[in-house]
């Protein structure tokens, strides 16, 4: 698993990378990325079938946690190339300024 920051990650996303949010649907009210795909944090292993795992798959979040813990659980289960969103969306937001902090 890598840490990588918003700026490093979009760079990746841009090249091809999955982003996966794992936060609540109401948190994704109040902030989100556009390139994002969504898919909460409880829902994670029911839903591995739809995630490639020779992709390269960043996990974002709030603030760090719960995108380190869903990271961490992807490449136990095989996914080889896993990046965790440092400071999460809070640091995106920091990075785009139209995604507002909460």
């Amino acid at each position: 698993m890598r840490d990588l920051t918003p700026a490093e990650t979009l760079k990746l996303v841009d090249a091809g990378a999955i982003l996966i949010d794992v936060r609540q649907p109401e948190e994704l009210e109040l902030a989100s990325v556009s390139q994002a795909r969504h898919i909460p944090m409880a829902e994670i292993p029911a839903r591995l079938g739809e995630l490639d795992p020779g992709a390269t798959i960043a996990v974002l979040c709030h603030h760090g946690g719960r995108s380190m813990q869903v990271a961490r659980f992807l490449e136990r289960n095989g996914y080889a190339d896993v990046i965790n969103v440092t400071g999460g969306i809070d640091a995106w937001s920091g990075m785009d300024t139209a995604i507002p902090r909460y």
